[in-house]
C-alpha cells in the first residue's frame, strides 16, 4: 500500500496535492506528462476540498469522503454551474490519484452514478457564443488583477484553444506568424504532445490579433508565454485560472472549454453559411457542407477524430 503506508500521505510527502503528484510520476513511470499534470490540477482541487474539511493525509480518506465531494459536484452539475463531464473527469481523476497513493484501488467511485452520464453531443449553444459575454468575464478578471486569464479567456475564445494550450503558447512566435501568414500554428501544450508532429495552423482575425496583443502584455517580464519564471502549470491553473472561473460563470460561460466550444460554432457558420446544430436546434447546412466543416474543425482544434466535433457543435441529426 503506497510508498510508505505508515508514513503521511503515503510517504509521498506533507502536502497533499504534491503527495499526489508524486504519487502520479511514479504510476506513470515519469512519463504521460500531459496525463499526470491533468490529474495533478483535478485532484488539487479535491485536496483543497479536504483541506477545508479539516482532512491533511490521504490514509484518512474513505469511501464517504469521496462520495461527499461526489455529492457536491452533483449539486454543481444539477445547478448548471458546471458540466457533467468536468464533473466526471475530477472524480476520475480522484480515483486514479488514490490509486497511485495507496497502491490499490480500495477507495473508488463511479463518476457516472454521481453526476450522471456525459453526452458527447452538444445540445445547447456554450456559453461566450456572444463576444459580449467574453468582454464582460475579461474585463472582470483584468479589474480584479488576473490578467493572464483573461488572456487564456480570450485566447480560447478567438482561436479554439485549451486552457493548457493559452497558457503556454508562444506568444511572440504567433504574434510574428500573425503578421507575417495571418495564422498561427498551435504546437505548445497540445494534448498528447501532437503539436511536435503536426502543424495545427489557425487564421487570426482582427479579434484573435487584439486577444493576442493582450495576451503579450500580460505575459510576465521575461517570459514566452504567460507563466512567470519557474511557476509550474499546475500552479497557475489551481491559482489565478480557478480564480477566473467565478468571473466566467458572472457572464453567463460555465468553463473556459465553452469557449473553445464558442470558437467552433461561429468556425462552423462561417464554413457552412448556417447556425451549428447545438445553436440552431438541429442540422440545417448541407450534409456534405457540414462534413466538410466538421473535419476542417477537426484539424483546427487539434482533434484526431472527426466524431469528437459533435461535443463542440452539436449532431448531424
Amino acid at each position: 500500500m503506497g510508498k510508505y503506508a505508515s508514513a503521511r500521505n503515503f510517504g509521498y510527502g506533507k502536502s497533499m496535492s504534491y503527495a499526489g503528484s508524486q504519487a502520479l510520476a511514479d504510476r506513470f513511470g515519469g512519463g504521460h506528462f500531459n496525463s499526470v499534470a491533468a490529474h495533478s490540477s483535478r485532484f488539487g482541487q479535491f485536496a483543497d476540498y479536504l483541506k477545508s474539511a479539516g482532512i491533511r493525509d490521504a490514509k484518512d480518506v474513505g469511501q464517504s469522503t469521496v462520495a461527499a465531494y461526489g455529492q457536491q459536484l452533483a449539486d454543481k452539475v444539477e445547478a448548471g454551474e458546471m458540466s457533467v463531464a468536468y464533473a466526471q473527469n475530477l472524480l476520475s481523476s480522484v480515483n486514479v490519484t488514490l490509486s497511485a497513493l495507496r497502491g490499490d484501488e480500495t477507495i473508488k467511485v463511479s463518476p457516472a452514478s454521481f453526476v450522471g452520464e456525459r453526452s458527447h453531443v452538444r445540445t445547447e449553444a456554450p456559453g461566450g457564443l456572444d463576444r459580449t459575454e467574453v468582454q464582460t468575464a475579461s474585463t472582470s478578471m483584468r479589474e480584479a488583477g488576473l490578467g493572464r486569464a483573461a488572456a487564456v479567456t480570450e485566447l480560447a475564445r478567438e482561436f479554439g484553444l485549451r486552457e493548457r494550450e493559452a497558457t503556454l503558447g508562444n506568444l511572440g512566435r504567433w504574434s510574428k506568424e500573425a503578421k507575417q501568414q495571418g495564422a498561427i500554428n498551435i504546437t505548445e501544450g497540445t494534448k498528447g504532445g501532437r503539436g511536435n508532429e503536426i502543424d495545427r495552423w489557425v487564421a487570426v482575425t482582427p479579434a484573435g490579433m487584439d486577444a493576442l496583443k493582450r495576451a503579450l502584455e500580460a505575459s510576465p517580464d521575461g517570459s514566452k508565454n504567460l507563466l512567470e519564471a519557474g511557476e509550474s502549470y499546475i500552479s497557475f491553473v489551481r491559482g489565478e485560472l480557478n480564480a477566473g472561473r467565478e468571473h466566467l460563470k458572472e457572464a453567463g460561460i460555465v468553463t473556459y472549454h465553452d469557449l473553445r466550444a464558442a470558437y467552433a460554432c461561429e468556425r462552423y457558420q462561417q464554413l457552412t453559411g448556417q447556425e451549428a446544430p447545438c445553436v440552431a436546434g438541429g442540422l440545417l447546412a448541407d450534409r456534405d457542407a457540414d462534413l466538410q466543416a466538421r473535419e476542417t474543425l477537426t484539424e483546427e482544434l487539434g482533434h484526431g477524430r472527426v466524431d469528437v466535433v459533435a461535443s463542440y457543435v452539436g449532431g448531424r441529426k
